[in-house]
């Protein structure tokens, strides 16, 4: 037991629980005090100690957070396995693509269609709908992969022709996500003729590129790409994104 003397306006402080005793006042032979503590240190009344635990405020991650986490580590993984792969590491790729596996075993499918139908009844009257253009193929299929089990209908392109062409023939997409180095016609030269066209001008681009825009003149803002997301790219911020930009859109109109 410590034992102390302490005077009115005076504390004791516990640094390594996080707690502090406030001596607010004395009168006679009773103290008035004040305990700070963290919430989930539990601090009661010697006769109030045998009373029901209250109800917990910790914050439980919703499905679509556990949902977006999931599908970033089997991407960032599926990233990962390519590049061990293509630098020869081979025996650090099959661990990684092991890893893939167990990691697509614990996706449960009927909680991935309910938390998607939930996602577009509740909050918008259809899915998404991207144009994802990138010349990587695996990449491509990928990214592609992950955003239509989040509920995006996704379109895909090898280049800035392809791309172009896909918007002169069908409806506007949400969102083109679009990398920066391709061959035929590349990322700033694809979003110059989107800019442009008066049909394309406001359409939402977002750059998804291991190159800085700036490093190839590419503005960010009016006239250029909305946002850009770094390579290795972070799936669950680009989803949210793409979420937003949705919305934002529905609001306007």
């Amino acid at each position: 037991m410590l034992v102390l003397t302490r005077r009115a306006d005076e504390k004791i402080v516990f640094p390594s629980i996080g707690v502090t005793v406030h001596l607010l006042r004395i009168n006679g032979s009773v103290a008035r005090i004040g305990i700070d503590a963290p919430p989930e240190l539990r601090v009661l009344r010697k006769e109030l100690e045998d009373s029901p635990l209250p109800t917990s405020r910790t914050t439980v991650p919703s499905a679509s957070h556990e949902l977006c986490n999931r599908l970033s580590k089997v991407g960032l993984a599926l990233h990962l396995f390519q590049r061990q792969r293509d630098a020869g590491q081979v025996d650090e790729a099959e661990v990684t693509l092991t890893r893939v596996f167990a990691s697509l075993a614990a996706l449960d499918r009927d909680s991935v269609n309910s938390l998607i139908k939930g996602r577009t009844s509740s909050n918008q009257t259809r899915a998404p709908r991207a144009l994802l253009v990138e010349d990587d193929s695996n990449e491509r299929e990928l990214l592609a992969g992950l955003l239509g089990m989040n509920g995006c209908e996704c379109a895909t392109a090898a280049d800035g022709v392809e791309a172009l062409e896909y918007l002169a023939a069908h409806d506007l997409p949400d969102v083109v996500l679009l990398d920066m180095q391709m061959p035929r016609c590349d990322g700033p030269s694809t979003v110059r003729a989107i800019r442009a066209d008066a049909r394309l001008a406001e359409l939402p681009v977002f750059c998804v590129s291991g190159t800085s825009p700036r490093d190839l003149g590419v503005v960010i803002g009016p006239g250029g790409i909305d946002a850009w997301y770094p390579k290795p790219l972070d799936p669950r911020n680009l989803w949210e994104a793409i979420c937003r930009s949705v919305s934002g859109s529905a609001a306007n109109n």
